[in-house]
């Protein structure tokens, strides 16, 4: 598998591989994530731009023979952290590691800096997964000013109608 920042000629692969992932929702009973419209092409293209997007390809040959990213991660600096802002892997390559190598490679891009995320507390592929890649759960107390930021955002956009936390990873924990 190689990472690398997309193209953009491949945003429009990125928002395929959202839904894709998103429609695991639905069987928990939170269509309106799964209905949710993936970044557009521009907010894609901002994060393509200034680096801090990147997609997993199976292998090397595939970026050579035209075939599309499996899958992607977006982050910005917050707070003097690398703050995830988006993962999702196709889920037809789930249960490969490549979650895992985007946060890892977001880790070695961003560092020596944090990481930190916001994600459902009791979806399985959520927080419990984070937490086995080496991500704690933030007290209230223990949340920067940009994350305080980021939940009331995701509270305005109704996210909190499910258990939410903001979790952070220590750098050199790279899995």
């Amino acid at each position: 598998m190689i990472i690398r920042t997309p193209s953009l000629t491949e945003l429009p692969a990125l928002r395929a591989i959202e839904r894709a992932a998103g429609e695991a929702f639905r069987g928990l009973g939170m269509a309106s994530i799964a209905d949710d419209e993936p970044p557009s092409l521009e907010q894609l293209a901002e994060f393509q731009r200034a680096g801090r997007a990147l997609a997993a390809y199976e292998e090397p040959a595939w970026a050579d023979e035209g075939h599309g990213p499996v899958g992607y991660l977006l982050w910005e600096p917050v707070d003097g952290c690398t703050h995830i802002e988006q993962v999702s892997v196709h889920p037809d390559q789930a249960r490969r590691g490549i979650g895992r190598a985007l946060i890892d490679r977001a880790e070695r891009d961003g560092s020596p800096a944090p990481l930190t995320l916001t994600t459902f507390a009791e979806v399985p592929w959520n927080a419990p997964y984070y937490a086995r890649l080496g991500f704690r759960i933030l007290d209230d107390a223990d949340l920067t000013p940009g994350l305080r930021a980021i939940r009331a955002h995701e509270a305005a956009l109704g996210l909190d109608r499910w258990p939410r936390v903001c979790m952070r990873r220590e750098p050199g924990q790279c899995t």
